[in-house]
């Protein structure tokens, strides 16, 4: 079994966070690894496919900000310092790829809904992590 020292885990801060963090936290007890959080915010203008002639700086701010403050709760609750909770803005997929390497993670962890039929053609957060990591992915079903 591989030995772990740096475990990025990303997570989407809905309910359904804890059930990856609490995974990542095991792992990170098992190994006595670093363990980073790291959430995503997509840009606002991905939603609306950039046809909104209209500044949504402001409104990305916001997103950002709510991010930062609810990362910060869990990095307080779970003893993760401010330099290891992440909040970054870009496609999940590549950001999380980005991060492992500048960080030299040896880990992702990140939630899988176990998708199937059209939903998993369509594609998923934690597939595109897995399909183009550097380093191991562990992804945690979510229930």
């Amino acid at each position: 079994m591989s030995t772990y020292t740096k475990v990025l885990t990303a997570i989407d801060l809905t309910e359904e966070a804890p059930q990856v963090l609490n995974r990542a936290i095991e792992v990170c007890k098992a190994h006595n690894a670093e363990l980073m959080l790291c959430h995503v915010v997509e840009p606002v203008g991905y939603a609306y496919g950039g046809d909104i002639p209209m500044d949504l700086t402001e409104l990305q701010d916001q997103l950002d900000a709510a991010a930062k403050e609810q990362l910060d709760n869990y990095g307080k609750r779970h003893g993760v310092s401010e330099e290891n909770q992440i909040v970054t803005v870009g496609r999940p997929e590549s950001e999380i790829h980005r991060l492992a390497e500048e960080r030299k993670v040896d880990l992702i962890v990140v939630g899988s809904h176990g998708r199937r039929g059209i939903q998993l053609l369509l594609g998923s957060t934690a597939n595109g992590v897995l399909h183009g990591a550097k380093c191991d992915v562990l992804a945690v079903r979510i229930t």
